[in-house]
């Protein structure tokens, strides 16, 4: 007798490897990330990035190469945007993506108050190139911070009877590792943005901050994410250490290269020894600001 999943079963299965096709075509590191989830939690992590990925595709580049103006990726973006809490509310898409999303929000109670601040700096791109502290921070927030409290929703109601609220500290904690991440990126990214992008998301350029200020900035966030993840379900432990410790080499590297003639990277033998420290139990990295 086949066991193979039908119908409904088999939709979500193929969305689910669409999603993960996604990833692997995008990002080694994050791929290697989450292969240290617990089974309960790694396929919505997936899910979610697939989402966020598609969305930032749209802004970024490949939307504006394939000939599409800033207005007609907006409405793409709005289109996106629809769908997916169409299809939340619904529990069904014709995008295997958005679908896969939708199904990762309805079990772990992700909503229009994380999904609408993310698609507002998503469509910020298409406006604004040059950033204050407020923007900045609104960016951040939408672009990183929500994405780091969705991942907290399925960490700890992915498989629950019951979902609920995480704890303000494990909040505070998601917040802070994306906010980390996200200024980690904008700059390894800083020249590309500036010529390519025409953006300045960290006031660098325009003379308003310095490496040093964010680079200080960016170690406070990733200090304060160590001292909650111990409080995270111990399926999520290793993963979240993983990535945090990637970062806090990235950081470090950039503190160690002020004026690098190429994006700096972590080479994949100092990536697999991070992932191998992780793996057997090894606390995160400490850093200081």
């Amino acid at each position: 007798m086949s066991h193979q999943p039908t119908g409904i079963a088999l939709y979500d299965t193929a969305a689910d490897d669409a999603a993960a096709a996604v990833i692997a075509a995008y990002s080694t590191s994050f791929g290697m990330a989450t292969r240290l989830l617990g089974p309960r939690v790694r396929t919505h992590v997936r899910n979610i990035y697939a989402l966020v990925r598609v969305a930032d595709e749209i802004v970024d580049g490949p939307a504006i190469e394939a000939g599409l103006d800033a207005a007609s990726a907006e409405t793409l973006l709005d289109e996106l945007q629809h769908e997916t809490m169409t299809a939340i509310g619904r529990g069904f898409s014709s995008n295997l993506i958005v679908h896969a999303f939708a199904r990762t929000a309805r079990e772990c109670l992700i909503g229009a108050d994380l999904t609408d601040p993310f698609f507002a700096s998503m469509r910020t791109d298409l406006t604004v190139a040059s950033h204050d502290d407020a923007s900045h921070d609104s960016y951040v927030y939408g672009s990183a911070e929500v994405v780091g409290l969705m991942c907290l929703q399925v960490f700890v109601n992915a498989g629950q009877a019951s979902p609920s609220g995480p704890t303000p500290e494990l909040v505070d904690g998601a917040r802070r590792l994306g906010a980390a991440f996200q200024d980690v990126n904008f700059l390894r990214d800083l020249d590309h943005d500036e010529a390519a992008l025409g953006r300045d998301y960290l006031g660098i350029t325009t003379g308003a901050h310095d490496r040093v200020a964010i680079l200080d900035r960016i170690d406070g966030d990733l200090a304060a994410a160590v001292a909650v993840i111990p409080h995270l379900p111990p399926d999520c432990r290793r993963a979240v250490t993983a990535a945090h410790d990637l970062f806090a080499e990235l950081s470090r590297r950039l503190r160690a290269d002020p004026a690098p003639t190429a994006r700096v990277r972590v080479p994949n033998i100092v990536k697999a020894g991070l992932i191998a420290r992780a793996l057997v139990g090894v606390a995160p990295r400490r850093t200081s600001p």
